[in-house]
């Protein structure tokens, strides 16, 4: 038996690391002595809101929310180190109307209102973060909690804020020194256990997450002043996770047909709409195991000068390294459609059981994935007068995702390694076993035909492929903006501001794989299979597979060492990859933004009501150069008057450009009712741009080379769009209402509607293109994802409540809530790319055979509760959040076919104990319920995957000096 190893991640520090942990490690013996007491004047501004428990945070996010002249929420660095989170994700998904998409690391993409994260934006100091997904969201894991300062969720737009979230705008801030107005040197030593770690032979045991950081002020002789503010964190852990999923591909089966020995008709979407009965079916139905291993090194640095009144100088550094190992084993039934019979389906095509007969496949995989963000950025601010305020920014952000993957598939055959039958399997060259499959409980029950065991290795002889692969994202934003500010003495206005902004992102996808196929009837190749299935058997490494599912009947199968098998085909462990071969899934873009925006804020009085806001208007203009490649063919003469194509093995390089502009107005308004009593009115136009991966120009022409046909047009009637640059963004008309009552410092009570007509929608249209092949153009449609005009709405209510039980007599005076619930209605549809609405390619509507999904992410409901108790050195709280089911896109792929996450509800628990003003100790337990990720596709309700990964507990260490 060979065992599974994975990668071990070594400590290869960077400059800067190197840099900060010898200014850590200089600095924590001056924090052993006597701190200097602040100079006469000094600030102490943090001091005032400075947090020691869970009630001060409350009161910090209240006051933050209160004094902000837009609908946001607010939460501080304290929030963020004295309420314990394991990533920036959990700590944001705390505040009102914040949901996730939830997975074994916790929460990751976040949604604001119920709406999916692509329709909101996130802006780090400022500045445009990139991300390596090609998509326009965040991957918040890349970034510490405990080296952000502040986080704010902004539900209304202003005027100077970057535009790009429709459903809203998260603000993520690092701490500027001089205004934290002390020296703090901070260690803090978290162990992470993960309760399905435990299921492995070879587990990894317990995980670690250490973090350090320094601020400093430094004052010189001459009134200058310069702030210094330095943090490093290193984690390592594991991330293991079990599942029962299903292919990607979903096909629409003929009800009244059962086809043997062959794969079910497919009766098509006019059929169906006339009234024959279907049922839907996957490709493939698989059992998953992963033992997943992560590693994550992150640095920042920021200095803040000034060096009188009238300059300020901030400049900050940001970087983070990520790996990700893998080690994967599915058995999978490879041909679910094959002689189906004995079906049990409802009215919408859902299977609640059937029997067929299917191919059985063990495929090994191995995978890992580098992941690394740098970002920065200058800040020059000059004050010349108390009136006026000039700011010049240049940023840079950077992420670079390598994706690496070695895949092998073996399948079952009639003939085992020493060619003796093998009960249970069909004769022929792709061998079958029958099964049953039922939906009773929480997920499917399978019953392969009782003689065939999928753990017996030798059973393992049949058709093999072997693949490598490699992904490589890369996405760049450079950027400058110029902003100025001034206040007259007098007027409507209190300060008047306006700037110009200017970027450029370029992103590039390059997609390369090898795969190769064994075939068993050929003799080398039957002895290669062989050869590496004795060669690479493995032990199963993990017990009770699936165990917390019901239904489940499957617990094991035959495994083999990933890179085992790989090196027993390819002789090497390397990719075999060749990096300049060209793709036509590949991207490559350029997306040039100029901004332009004026904003007036105002102090008044109407209606004999004290008001304040602002008011504005921001100018974006967006530019998009896409390359892409395109097969290369050429035009053969048939001499009877028709024509064929014939692929030259070459590529042709084409570019497509686009572009946009596009006018947002904004006004926000705040009414003090009350001393205690606030209402506030927005109106914005607001826009999301399309992923950046799908803009890409590649083309894919699917030819016959047999076919004849007689025209150009008619030959290239078959392209496939890598995606399509011209592709506009979602535009939005926004209206926002907001009641909010502060009776005390402790209370917040506030309820808000809201309001979207979004302009524009997805659909899958045909698009003309031109294409010349042997010097003759023509001019054909292309089918592609496509912004409609078609408009459609939201609406929405928000209600919140933070409250302490202060009235109480102690220790219940600690005791404290925070609830908040959001609801939305949405009419948006998106269409299924294989079995929704399409287009023809005569102009003729298809109807859809499965129901459209709403917007991606979207969440009808939202509720997150948090109960809090104070006490003393001692703070607990407890924390559930609740999202209804929706439909998530796949990134960068529109071929995809929709997908939906069910309701979900997770509860956290978290616990803090100072023991003195320097030593804290921490404890988090998250998923308490274990909760499972469930999916279904393509319609809700119709069984997709069901994914678990257990607990998951923190328990830490802090010392500040």
């Amino acid at each position: 038996m060979r065992r599974t190893e994975l990668p071990v991640s070594r400590f290869h520090p960077s400059p800067l690391a190197a840099a900060l942990l010898v200014a850590l490690c200089a600095a924590a013996p001056a924090m052993a002595q006597q701190a200097d007491p602040p100079a006469a004047g000094a600030a102490t501004t943090l001091d005032q809101v400075q947090v020691t428990g869970i009630r001060e945070s409350m009161q910090s996010s209240i006051n933050k929310k209160r004094d902000d002249t837009v609908i946001s929420d607010v939460l501080s660095a304290e929030d963020i180190g004295d309420l314990p989170a394991p990533s920036l994700a959990d700590a944001i998904e705390t505040l009102t109307g914040a949901a996730s998409t939830r997975d074994k690391t916790g929460a990751s993409e976040i949604s604001i209102r119920g709406l999916g994260a692509f329709l909101s934006s996130t802006n780090f100091n400022g500045r445009e973060i990139t991300n390596g997904s090609g998509d326009r969201s965040v991957n918040f894991n890349m970034f510490p909690a405990e080296l952000i300062n502040t986080v704010a969720i902004y539900k209304t737009q202003r005027a100077d804020i970057i535009e790009g979230g429709v459903a809203g705008t998260i603000g993520l801030e690092t701490v500027k020194p001089l205004e934290y107005g002390k020296r703090a040197v901070q260690m803090d030593l978290r162990g992470s256990w993960a309760e399905y770690d435990k299921k492995y032979k070879d587990d990894d045991g317990i995980g670690y997450r250490g973090t350090a950081s320094y601020i400093d002020q430094f004052e010189f002789s001459n009134g200058g002043k310069l702030g210094v503010s330095l943090g490093i964190q290193r984690l390592e852990g594991s991330d293991p996770e079990e599942s029962i999923t299903s292919g990607s591909t979903w096909y629409a089966c003929d009800g009244r047909v059962n086809v043997a020995n062959a794969n079910c008709t497919e009766p098509g979407a006019a059929a169906i709409a006339a009234g024959t009965p279907y049922y839907l079916v996957p490709s493939s139905r698989i059992y998953r195991l992963k033992q997943e291993r992560n590693d994550r090194q992150s640095e920042f640095a920021a200095v803040q000068w000034r060096p009188n009144d009238v300059v300020e100088v901030n400049v900050d550094v940001e970087h983070t390294d990520r790996n990700w190992y893998e080690n994967r084993s599915d058995l999978s039934l490879s041909n679910t459609r094959r002689g189906i019979i004995n079906r049990q389906v409802d009215d919408n095509g859902v299977v609640r059981a059937l029997s067929g007969s299917t191919s059985i496949d063990s495929t090994s995989n191995r995978y890992w994935r580098n992941e690394e963000y740098t970002g920065g950025g200058l800040n020059l601010i000059v004050r010349p007068s108390p009136a006026w305020e000039l700011s010049t920014d240049l940023s840079y952000s950077h992420t670079e995702r390598l994706d690496n993957e070695r895949a092998t598939r073996l399948r079952a055959n009639q003939r085992d390694t020493a060619n003796a039958i093998v009960p249970g399997i069909s004769s022929g060259a792709t061998g079958y076993v029958n099964y049953d499959w039922a939906w009773q409980g929480e997920v499917p029950s399978v019953y392969l035909d009782p003689a065939f065991d999928p753990g017996n290795w030798d059973a393992y002889t049949g058709a093999a492929r072997v693949t490598s692969s490699q992904t490589e994202n890369d996405h760049q934003i450079r950027a400058g903006r110029f902003d100025a500010s001034f206040m007259p003495e007098s007027g409507f206005f209190t300060r008047i501001k306006g700037g110009v902004r200017a970027s450029q992102a370029d992103y590039t996808l390059r997609d390369n794989t090898l795969l190769t196929d064994y075939d068993p009837r050929v003799a080398g190749d039957k002895a290669a299979i062989i050869a590496a299935n004795r060669a690479c058997r493995t032990a199963f490494p993990q017990k009770d597979f699936m165990d917390a599912a019901s239904g489940n009947t499957i617990s094991e199968w035959a495994y083999f060492d990933p890179m085992c098998l790989y090196q027993s085909f390819r002789g090497t462990s390397d990719s075999l990859l060749d990096p300049s071969q060209p793709d036509p899934n590949n991207v490559d873009i350029t997306e040039k933004t100029r901004s332009l925006y004026l904003l007036g804020e105002f102090a008044s009085e109407w209606f004999g009501l004290p008001v304040t806001g602002n008011v504005g208007v921001r100018w974006v203009k967006t530019d998009v150069r896409s390359e892409g490649v395109r097969t290369g063919l050429t035009v053969l003469d048939n001499g009877d008057g028709t024509i064929r194509l014939q692929p030259t093995g070459d590529f042709t390089t084409q570019t497509f450009k686009a572009g946009n502009d596009k006018l947002l107005p904004s006004v926000n308004a705040s009414f003090e009712l009350r001393d205690d009593l606030l209402l506030r009115v927005a109106g914005y136009r607001a826009m999301s741009r399309p992923d950046i991966s799908a803009l890409g120009a590649g083309r894919t022409i699917n030819v016959n080379s047999d076919a004849s046909f007689g025209n150009l047009a008619d030959a290239l009637d078959d392209i496939s769009a890598s995606g399509n640059p011209a592709a506009q963004p979602l535009m939005s008309w926004n209206g926002d209402l907001s009641l909010e009552w502060y009776p005390n410092p402790d209370t917040l009570l506030a309820a808000a509607v809201y309001w979207k007509q979004f302009n524009g929608g997805t659909a899958t249209a045909l698009v003309d293109e031109t294409y010349t092949i042997n010097g003759q153009s023509v001019t054909v449609p292309v089918r592609q994802q496509v912004t409609t005009d078609e408009d459609s709405t939201l609406t929405g209510m928000e209600l919140s409540a933070t409250h302490r039980f202060s009235y109480l007599p102690q220790p219940f005076d600690g005791l404290g809530f925070k609830v908040s619930y959001n609801y939305a209605d949405s009419d948006y549809e998106t269409q299924d790319s294989r079995l929704g609405e399409q287009l023809a390619s005569d102009g003729t509507l298809i109807p859809a055979i499965v129901a459209p999904a709403g917007l991606s992410g979207f969440s009808r409901h939202v509720l997150s509760g948090s109960l809090y108790w104070d006490v003393g050195p001692f703070n607990i709280q407890a924390i559930a959040k609740f999202r209804s089911h929706y439909y998530q896109d796949f990134t960068g792929n529109t071929a995809q076919q929709n997908r939906y996450y069910d309701d979900n509800t997770s509860v956290d628990l978290r616990a803090r104990y100072r023991v003195n003003k320097n030593l804290s100790l921490s404890l988090e337990l998250m998923n308490i319920t274990n909760e499972p990720r469930v999916a279904y596709q393509p319609s809700y309700g119709n069984f997709r995957e069901v994914v678990s990964y257990g607990r998951r507990a923190f328990f830490g260490v802090r010392y500040k000096f």
